[in-house]
């Protein structure tokens, strides 16, 4: 069930727009939007927004405020189902990870604010996930506000990222993420591409 969101999104977008900005990586891969604008938006519940309500682990230091906020709005936002299995799909437990894969848009589609240069997501990983690999036309960047995560390239070495570190991700370039024995709390910022959505990626161990 759905229904329109009536809260002052501006409280979200200012620590958020602080944090990108606080990182040369970030800035290095796109200048924060300066032509964004508010739109309506209709909130939609998923499990992910329980668990992440739920978290009692998300210890961050210097983001400690947005990880705090973005846990207390989290009922207000648009979560989004990514991966749904297609009809034809002969292994739907693949998809099972997408019942605790939280993400919503804070700039974008179905989104507080709007941009035509920029997306904005807000990713929740719990404990013990395992996103599988996947790819995209957009090229990505994430920045680790809370938690800690692996990450996975195609023909890198894995790497473990914390807060404040961050991931860039190529045009299609596989890549995946796993979670150990803490959560995973991320911005994740798109440019180009930036309507495409992602899939998953069979084959890659």
């Amino acid at each position: 069930m759905t229904s329109t969101c009536n809260i002052d999104y501006q409280a979200l977008l200012k620590p958020s727009q602080n944090a990108y900005n606080l990182i040369d990586e970030m800035r290095d891969f796109a200048p924060f939007p300066d032509d964004i604008a508010a739109q309506e938006m209709t909130k939609r519940d998923h499990l992910a927004r329980a668990l992440l309500q739920q978290e009692t682990s998300l210890q961050s230091g210097q983001f400690a405020a947005l990880a705090d906020l973005i846990q207390k709005t989290a009922p207000d936002m648009c979560w989004r189902d990514i991966y749904t299995p297609p009809p034809q799909a002969k292994n739907k437990d693949a998809y099972e990870f997408s019942n605790r894969l939280g993400c919503y848009s804070l700039i974008g589609k179905d989104a507080p604010y709007s941009s035509d240069t920029l997306r904005l997501f807000i990713v929740y990983m719990p404990a013990n996930l395992h996103y599988p690999w996947h790819t995209h036309p957009a090229e990505e960047i994430y920045l680790v506000i809370s938690g800690s995560a692996i990450f996975k390239r195609q023909n890198h070495l894995d790497e473990p990222l914390q807060e404040g570190q961050t991931m860039f991700h190529q045009s299609q370039q596989p890549h995946a993420i796993i979670t150990k024995d803490e959560p995973l709390l991320s911005l994740v910022a798109w440019r180009n591409h930036l309507d495409t959505p992602p899939i998953l990626v069979e084959g890659i161990s």
